[in-house]
């Protein structure tokens, strides 16, 4: 049976490693590392990352299929799942004696990301093993040095999607909102919310607003396009709470 391990790696820091992700890089015999065409840079950091580790890992890089916008959303995601599947199957298969294959996942595998959904998919079903990272959400919080929660209150992690379509979420003190390429918080009362928002977590690139979103709202999307103009990608996470639910002393 092969073991595939689902490494968290953060949000691009090599810091952000755990001593388990350490080791785990380096017993594992093949590490599968995605390419998309517009986001070369994100199989450069995972290279770099395997590579300050180890200088003799064994490395299969895939290109990544396109998912086809002509299906509703979830059939959409669901054949692109299958795709990515068959052609992890296809590339473990052509190596050689391999017993342990290592993904590297931004952040952490258990928070909206698909790998592990994609990882049943495999037949023969390997031997998964999740090995937890650093959250963009632990990276937002920690770059404004501020609380998750508000004092004794819940925390929704959604997307920008669901914010979109439904709005704010009844009941909601404090809301996360990650996968969000339309930037949705644009659609809130602009003098209802305050935003803490970050891009590039963790890394050297890292750019943070903060404040009311009538005063920051423009800013962050004109610094988002010149970021992702800049770099080809983006990755960002932001945090709103209404402005009469901000943290307490």
């Amino acid at each position: 049976m092969i073991q595939l391990s689902l490494i968290g790696i953060g949000t691009g820091n090599p810091d952000h490693l755990t001593g388990e992700a350490r080791r785990v890089i380096g017993a594992a015999d093949l590490f599968l590392i995605p390419r998309k065409a517009a986001k070369s840079d994100l199989a450069d950091l995972r290279t770099q990352i395997i590579g300050a580790v180890r200088a003799d890992a064994n490395i299969a890089y895939f290109n990544m299929p396109v998912r086809d916008d002509a299906l509703p959303y979830l059939d959409r995601v669901d054949a692109w799942h299958d795709e990515i599947a068959r052609i992890w199957t296809d590339t473990i298969a052509a190596q050689q004696a391999v017993r342990h294959v290592a993904l590297l996942v931004w952040g952490d595998p258990s928070l909206y990301d698909s790998t592990l959904r994609i990882a049943a998919r495999l037949s023969p079903a390997p031997e998964v093993r999740v090995i937890a990272g650093i959250t963009s959400v632990q990276a937002l919080t920690a770059a404004h040095a501020i609380p998750l929660n508000t004092l004794n209150a819940p925390v929704t992690i959604s997307t920008g999607r669901r914010l979109r379509d439904h709005g704010w979420p009844a009941g909601c003190e404090t809301l996360v909102v990650m996968l969000d390429g339309g930037c949705a918080f644009q659609d809130l009362d602009p003098d209802g919310y305050d935003i803490w928002w970050g891009a590039y977590l963790g890394m050297a690139e890292q750019i943070t607003e903060h404040g009311r979103l009538s005063d920051v709202c423009a800013r962050i999307i004109a610094r988002r396009a010149a970021a992702r103009a800049a770099h080809g990608w983006i990755m960002d996470t932001y945090l709103l709470r209404p402005v009469r639910d901000l943290p307490r002393n």
